[in-house]
């Protein structure tokens, strides 16, 4: 198996939102986006398969080692190797990467968030950094999207947080901020036994507005002579925004479901966003409004 294909096949098993946004893509484009995402998966899953924090920790070094000889020359992974040809192309640096890691570290080192900054220290390291270099990437290498791109990641792993919010309860983490529960009267205890109890609801509905607005902020940060070139990230924005209203339309019931759409819903949005080549309408938006 070809690094590409090493790349293609991980994208596509992970059946994430993210592989509907490269469809329409130029084959360089998507052929770079897909090594991208194949690398922030490979460090995920150290995180997420490894019950050993140590090993983990392990494998994490192994990976800054990795990025430090991909810059070198001298790549050993498929995914790396995959990354290789396109790191000048689309301005793909390894400080960025490193920093990819770097929020990787913080899953090992840190189940809980005081304040809503701290959880935005760790969404700029695993999404928002990623949102910026596939921005680059996006606009074959220009650097006007970076504070869209930035807000755009940081409103994609809220709205992840939202969904997930059980299914990280049942391992033990809590990425909601803590001074958010206590304004809502919601303890952590509560959200570890998966009760939706008192305040949850609230508190949920607070957390979506804050995502909602990151996304309102991040379309009125994308200058107009990108936005063509954007649509890749405005799809997964449309996916989504999407997710978000479904989870607020069935209750926010996320600590015992975490609510999908399905393939070809995603791929309807992804024409749809893609064909029209502008920002996707957020629920609340005064054009949405009734």
């Amino acid at each position: 198996m070809t690094p590409d294909a090493y790349c293609q096949d991980k994208a596509a098993r992970s059946g994430s939102s993210f592989y509907y946004s490269f469809l329409f893509l130029p084959a360089q484009q998507r052929l770079a986006i897909t090594a991208l995402y194949a690398f922030c998966r490979e460090v995920d899953d150290v995180v997420d398969q490894c019950t050993e924090p140590g090993i983990a920790a392990t494998k994490l070094q192994w990976w800054r080692a990795e990025i430090a000889r991909l810059f070198a020359g001298d790549p050993q992974h498929p995914v790396t190797r995959a990354l290789a040809p396109h790191l000048q192309p689309f301005g793909i640096d390894a400080v960025r990467l490193v920093e990819i890691v770097d929020g990787m570290q913080m899953d090992l080192e840190q189940d809980r968030y005081l304040d809503f900054e701290g959880l935005r220290l760790y969404c700029h390291r695993v999404a928002g950094v990623v949102g910026t270099l596939s921005a680059g990437i996006f606009s074959a290498g220009r650097q006007e999207c970076a504070r869209y791109a930035e807000l755009l990641g940081l409103a994609l792993q809220l709205t992840n947080i939202i969904r997930d919010v059980g299914e990280d309860a049942r391992r033990g983490r809590i990425y909601l901020p803590l001074e958010d529960l206590q304004r809502f009267g919601v303890t952590p205890h509560r959200i570890l036994a998966l009760d939706a109890a008192g305040g949850f609801a609230d508190l949920m509905r607070f957390e979506a507005s804050r995502a909602r607005a990151l996304y309102r902020d991040a379309f009125a940060a994308l200058p107009a002579s990108e936005r063509r070139a954007q649509r890749p990230g405005l799809i997964m924005a449309a996916i989504y925004a999407t997710l978000l209203d479904e989870i607020e339309d069935d209750g926010f019931k996320v600590l015992r479901q975490r609510v999908s759409l399905t393939p070809i819903r995603k791929l309807w949005i992804a024409w749809r966003t893609w064909s029209r080549g502008r920002p996707p309408q957020v629920r609340g938006d005064r054009s949405t409004q009734t």
